[in-house]
Parts: C-alpha cells; structure tokens; sequence
C-alpha cells in the first residue's frame, strides 16, 4: 500500500476542509492573543489573572469540544449516508446538552469569582485581576456554548467557510472594543481586564447571533429549523450518550489535565504563570493549522467510513499519519525559531522571559509528538469509530504518568522548566500507543442506524 494516497479527491476535500478551519482557528487564536497581548502591557499581576481566570472557559472548551466531537463524529457519517433528518436530530440533541453546559458554567463563574482563581493560585495580585475577569467574562460562556455547537453542525455537513466568516466579524469587534474598553478611548474610561472581558462579552453575542441566523435561516444543506430543537430520537439520544460520553469523558480528562497544569505552576511565583501564559499562547498559534487539518481528517474519517468504504480509509491513514508527522517536524522548528521574537512582544519581566525561553524549548519538542499522536487519534481513530479507546488512553496518562511525575519532579525540588516538561512529556510517550494502534485499523466502525429503522423504534417507543 502505498504511503501516499494517490486519490486527488482526498487532497482536495482536505484543503477545502482543512484551509477555513484552520483559518478560523486562527481568528479565534488572534482574538485571544490581543486580549493577551493588550492586558500584557499592564504586567505581571494582569497576564496571570487573565491566565488563570481563562482556565474556566478552558473546562467549558472541553464539555464543548466533547459535545462538538460527538455531533462531528455521528454527523460526518450520517453525512456519508447523505442521511439529513438523523443530522438534525443529532444537531438537537447536541444544542440541549451545550446549553445545560453553558448555564451552569456561567453560574459558577458570575456566583464564584474570586473562589474560582483561588483554586489555582494564592497571590493576592493574580487573585484580584483574575476575578475581575471572570466575574464578567462568565457572562459570555452561555453564548459561545451555542454559537460552537452551530458551528460543529456546520461543519459536520462540509460547510467550513461561514464558521471563518462569522469568527472574522467577532475578531474585528473584540479587537476594536479591546482598544476601547482596556486603555479608555472614545470617552471611555480604562477599565483594564474588566474592559477585556466586556469586549469578550459583547464580541461572544455577535458571534452567537450570526451563527444561529445562518444555521436557521441561510443554511439549504441541512434545512434545520425550530421545530427540531423540540424533537428528540430516543434511540439517537442513546447513541449521543453512549457515544458522546467517551468524548466529552477525554475532554473532561483534558480539562482536569488543563488545571492541574495551572494548580501545579500556580505554586510558583507569578513569573512562571506569566511565562506558562505567554509559552501556552505560541504554542496555541502553532497548534491552529495542525487542529485544522485534524478537524478536516475527522470529517473525511466519518463520511468514508459512513459510507463503508473501509479499504480506502486503511489508503487514507498512512497518508494522514505521514502528513502529521511533517506537520510536526515543521511546527518543532517553528516554535524555537519564534521563541525569543514572540516574548519580546510582551512587557514582562526579564524572569517571566527568562521562564518563558525555557517553557518554549520543551515544547518546540513536545509538539511533534502532538501533531501526530494528538491529531491522528482524533482525525483517525475517535472520528473512525474507536471513540472509547482515546479516552482510556488520555486517562491512563494523565492520571498515571504526567500528574505524578510533574508532583515528584516539584517534590524533589526540581525547577519550573522540569516540571512543565513532565507536564507535557505525554505528547511523546502516547506516539508510540497510536502508531500501533492506527495500522492494526480495528477503529474503524460504523456507528449510524437506518433511519427507517429508527422511526420504528421511535414509533414502537411511544405506544404507535
């Protein structure tokens, strides 16, 4: 078998996919970086409290991103099947559970402020700026729970490009508000973080707005309307949960992951904070066209196996795993290359920098390891069928391997940039775990239903 696909329509499907998604990525990335980089002018405290009250909407992007890959992963395939009214009624259900999500997140956020940041940290500098933030920016988690699930639907049925579109209209307005609401313009006062989060408030309903519109009333692939926020399937609620829960059970890994990373860091000064902040956000730039191209192999992934076309999958992953591994190879040398470049643009201190040149090294490694293993067991064997695997996965090394090893390694007195590498040494150690798992080819499962069949066991549910 060859290693690269000589199918011109799988390259052309994965640049028409991969292009917008990564592009809204990065919007989405651009919208966090100014953010980042405004506050960053204010100094230590203000970049820390940011950090550690975004560690929030980092747990809501896990629950999402669960809900978003459950309705990408049973969607793509009914897609393949060309089956609409199950897409819909998928989309619906994934719409209900976002929306629970979405309210109590904003509960524990406007309620808990300053409670939540002192979970991570005890410096009463990063406290006071970190609950400002969030006590404000929880506001918006209700909005953008919606607005991704839209957006998920969207691209479960190849319709890329409105997501970038509609990220583009948000970026230009936070941005704008950011200059506004931060440093006091256009008679405004400088209202500093709490400026941040109101432009990220404001921002988050004109993105949640534009989605909804386009889904309901632009939108003649999948033709949803309200009526289907009202119907559900029993028998695809089932499979939402049986599948979905894998799903959002490795996002939920993810996010324990995400702030025992923050917790663990957060017993160092708030220089280390500030430099794991500026490290997370390189890495965030060079993570968007790799999520890209993992987010358009998934949709590819769905729709052939959906359609039974397993022989061509088995042609398409030795392909995908040869592209990752580039990508990583080049995403490596990117990250050293732009190190010192990238902190120059923040006014921190030269500690914060000097933490910051450290952090960057070990990810300029870690993330070859990310591009292929990361991104080949969610574009290949979760969006294959194979869902539970990748969280067992997840959770044998996060619970077993990074969390113990980073606390020893600070037990032992180790220094910050030791503990960040335990932190991240899984994106190597897991290569080995997904390049057995992806060519013995036992993920690839077909999870839809006849939707006759479902309609009869709809109908025999209810008594009909």
């Amino acid at each position: 078998m060859a290693v690269f696909t000589k199918d011109r329509s799988f390259y052309r499907s994965l640049v028409t996919l991969a292009v917008p998604i990564s592009l809204q990525n990065l919007v989405t990335f651009a919208v966090g970086f100014a953010d980042n980089l405004m506050i960053g002018s204010l100094g230590d405290d203000a970049i820390s409290g940011v950090y550690v009250g975004g560690q929030l909407q980092s747990v809501l992007q896990m629950f999402i991103g669960g809900i978003e890959g459950a309705i990408l992963i049973l969607a793509a395939q009914y897609w393949g099947r060309k089956d609409r009214e199950s897409i819909r009624k998928v989309v619906s259900i994934g719409v209900k559970f976002a929306l629970g999500v979405g309210i109590l997140m904003t509960l524990v956020a406007v309620s808990f402020p300053e409670w939540t940041i002192r979970i991570f940290t005890q410096d009463p500098g990063v406290i006071r700026e970190g609950a400002a933030y969030v006590q404000i920016v929880g506001f918006t988690y209700l909005f953008f729970s919606i607005s991704q699930v839209m957006i998920a639907a969207m691209r479960s049925v190849e319709t890329a490009r409105v997501g970038l579109y509609i990220s583009l209209i948000a970026m230009v307005v936070n941005v704008s508000l950011n200059y506004v609401f931060i440093f006091g313009h256009l008679g405004f006062p400088a209202m500093g973080v709490r400026g941040a989060a109101i432009a990220t408030l404001i921002s988050r309903v004109v993105e949640m707005c534009a989605s909804v519109g386009y889904v309901f009333f632009v939108d003649k692939k999948l033709r949803f309307g309200l009526r289907d926020l009202f119907r559900t399937d029993r028998q695809l609620l089932r499979d939402f949960i049986r599948y979905g829960l894998p799903v959002i059970g490795g996002q939920v890994v993810w996010s324990v992951n995400m702030l025992a990373n923050t917790k663990i860091l957060g017993y160092y000064s708030a220089e280390v904070i500030a430099a794991a902040s500026i490290t997370g956000m390189l890495h965030n730039l060079i993570y968007v066209w790799m999520n890209g191209l993992s987010s358009a192999v998934g949709i590819i992934t769905g729709k052939t196996v959906g359609a039974g076309l397993y022989e061509k999958m088995k042609e398409y992953s030795k392909t995908v795993q040869m592209i990752f591994l580039l990508v990583g190879l080049i995403s490596g040398a990117a990250v050293f290359l732009a190190r010192d470049g990238f902190i120059s643009l923040y006014n921190a201190s030269p500690e914060a920098q000097e933490y910051s040149r450290q952090f960057i090294n070990v990810i300029s490694v870690t993330i070859i390891g990310t591009c292929y293993q990361a991104a080949c067991l969610f574009g290949l064997v979760k969006s294959g069928g194979d869902i539970s695997f990748v969280f067992k996965n997840d959770s044998i090394f996060v619970f077993l391997v990074v969390i113990p090893s980073s606390l020893l390694a600070m037990w032992l007195g180790a220094p910050p940039w030791v503990v960040f590498a335990c932190l991240k040494c899984d994106q190597i150690l897991k290569c080995f775990v997904a390049l057995v798992k992806i060519n013995r080819y036992n993920w690839m499962k077909n999870l839809t239903r006849d939707s006759g069949k479902l309609e009869s066991e709809e109908s025999m549910a209810h008594g009909t």
